[in-house]
């Protein structure tokens, strides 16, 4: 039998590890962290080694990865499978320690394939469980993981939330198994972890036959708090209150911040851009400052785009650190059933609401079978943040601001059916498909929200504005050529035959591109939009919004699930966005 590790007691008044603090350990400075796909770890180099960390959503992974490398903007969030692509740190000269997305038991999502298939690579394996729910997850892990012939390591977290002496477990650990154990507070790794950590690494060995429901753990699972989210009858009616006005609040003083800050862009930036770039070459003078130029309306859209990314990824990242927003998405578990998804489905199709590229990236944590599903509601119900800020822009300057509350609500209505009617096979979602535990609630620390805020802000602009500026040039490049023309004109009987004026045209055409193209209508000073009634103009929004996903998401979900299903989401959202929108035009004649 390999060395055993001696028990001790977590509790130490060490100094808490930081990027700022000297490590005497490491030989050399640590890169920064690259995201990778499992795959790649084949192709390491043979004079490292690799050191994987494995476990269930939410057992501090990520939260103990950051602690050991010294990385601070790494994706991890006090929230289940918020750890979309395994990322790799240096924890000394000669070993690479890798964080795997969180698994599900008998899960098949793409995350949970992730993990499993990345353990063939490692070197050493390292188990991270809760010390609060070791009884039951410790075995259920080594079920899920195959680690034959693997050199394994034991981490268990959460030893703060324990409230007896955690003696008895680890004693009850060293006893039966056969390999090293670290009990810490992930939160607070300390440089005492950290050495410990390195030299347990050495006696790591093979797990002894005693596993999976052999190991019948002393230790009760210490559950987490209990809320009113919980409640039977109430719970799902103040969880539902509660995201909207996690989404209400931002939404509404990004509006106000780039309704303030709109007039001093123009004046002070785009109308001296314009100036420089006056008398240039046709040509030069379309891609940079032309009505669909990079640095006018790129800059314009940003203005309207980033509050809301800024202001969202800060309320999200509160009530993820806290643990509030896996209540609020377990609360409504079963409404989402309705529509064949699942309450954790419901994380992608928030982060929407912000950036549709980023929901689109985050629905990889979504079982395989109600994947499609979700991307499908991305697409049609979560309307992003350009889409926001320019509905709110045409709805403001045809005087009917009102309006924006039931677009939102409307959208959400009609995208909860859209995705019903267009997935029917999900309607049977199994509930008991893999294991799961409440998060815990805890107080969300600034260095937390910040780690997170910084991933949002790092995503929106190494990720999605690049494709909004691509997509800025072929829009001024279709326009240089008259093909947006003969597009508009294209659309014209389609808007006479839903009683929209035909000069509405181009709001349709550049919405399809990219979503603030609804910005297009504010044209003359909102003259055309200030001659229509009410009900043409939620007709005009809501067509807009919903006829297809933007150029942007479509492309990424092109990449993401290939070109097939991708033309047939377009399709399928065509079909219920002119249906539903002949709908709401005999409403608003008739009603």
């Amino acid at each position: 039998m390999l060395t055993q590790a001696q028990p001790r007691t977590p509790q130490r008044s060490q100094a808490v590890l930081s990027e700022a603090q000297p490590d005497p350990l490491q030989t050399e400075p640590a890169p920064p962290q690259a995201d990778f796909e499992p795959a790649r770890l084949k192709h390491a180099s043979s004079r490292r080694q690799s050191v994987i960390m494995i476990g269930f959503e939410s057992s501090g992974k990520s939260a103990l990865f950051r602690g050991l490398t010294g990385d601070d903007t790494g994706e991890e969030a006090n929230f289940r499978g918020s750890t979309l692509m395994a990322r790799r740190g240096r924890l000394t000269s000669a070993i690479d320690l890798v964080d795997l997305p969180g698994i599900r038991s008998s899960d098949d999502s793409r995350t949970t394939r992730t993990a499993l298939e990345a353990v063939m690579d490692a070197d050493i394996v390292i188990l991270v469980v809760r010390a609060t729910h070791v009884a039951r997850e410790l075995p259920l892990l080594l079920k899920s993981v195959d680690l034959t012939d693997k050199r394994v390591l034991l981490v268990l977290t959460f030893t703060d939330k324990i409230a007896a002496d955690s003696a008895e477990l680890e004693q009850y650990l060293a006893n039966r198994l056969s390999i090293p154990f670290l009990a810490v507070d992930a939160r607070r790794i300390t440089l005492l972890d950290r050495s410990e950590l390195l030299s347990l690494l050495t006696m790591a060995g093979t797990v002894g036959t005693e596993t999976g429901e052999q190991l019948n753990i002393p230790i009760p699972a210490i559950g987490p708090q209990t809320t009113w989210l919980e409640h039977p009858i109430w719970g799902r009616a103040l969880s539902l209150m509660l995201m909207i006005l996690l989404f209400a609040v931002p939404v509404y003083l990004a509006y106000m911040l780039s309704s303030w800050l709109q007039p001093l862009v123009d004046q002070g930036v785009i109308g001296p851009l314009k100036e420089v770039f006056e008398g240039s070459p046709v040509l030069l003078h379309s891609f940079l400052v032309g009505d669909y130029g990079v640095l006018t309306l790129g800059l314009y859209s940003f203005l309207w785009a980033f509050p809301v990314v800024l202001l969202l990824g800060i309320s999200v990242a509160l009530v993820e650190e806290s643990g509030l927003k896996d209540r609020i998405t377990d609360s409504l578990d079963r409404p989402m059933r309705a529509i064949g998804l699942s309450g954790r489905d419901l994380i992608p199709v928030l982060s929407g609401f912000g950036c549709n590229v980023v929901a689109v990236f985050q629905s990889r944590a979504c079982s395989q079978c109600t994947r499609k599903s979700c991307v499908s509601l991305i697409a049609f119900g979560s309307a992003c943040s350009y889409q926001i800020g320019a509905a709110l822009s045409v709805f403001g300057s045809a005087g009917h601001p009102g309006l924006f509350l039931p677009y939102i609500f409307v959208i959400g209505l009609v995208g909860a059916l859209h995705t019903k009617v267009w997935n029917r096979a999900q309607d049977r979602l199994d509930v008991q498909t893999y294991y799961q535990s409440l998060s815990y609630l805890q107080k969300p620390t600034m260095r937390a929200v910040s780690w997170r805020l910084r991933t949002v802000i790092k995503q929106f602009l190494l990720q999605a504005m690049p494709i909004f500026i691509v997509i800025c040039l072929v829009a001024a490049g279709l326009q240089l050529t008259g093909l947006m023309s003969w597009l508009s004109a294209a659309a014209r009987p389609l808007l006479q035959l839903l009683h929209l004026p035909s000069e509405a045209a181009s709001g349709i055409i550049f919405s399809i591109i990219r979503k603030d193209g609804l910005l297009v209508l504010n044209q003359g000073e909102g003259e055309l939009l200030q001659s229509m009634q009410a009900g043409q103009i939620f007709l005009l929004v809501y067509l807009a919004s919903t006829f297809t996903a933007c150029l942007v998401t479509l492309w990424t979900v092109r990449k993401e699930m290939g070109w097939s299903f991708a033309a047939a989401l377009a399709g399928k959202q065509m079909i219920t966005s002119l249906v539903s929108s002949v709908v709401i035009m005999l409403v608003a004649i008739y009603v």
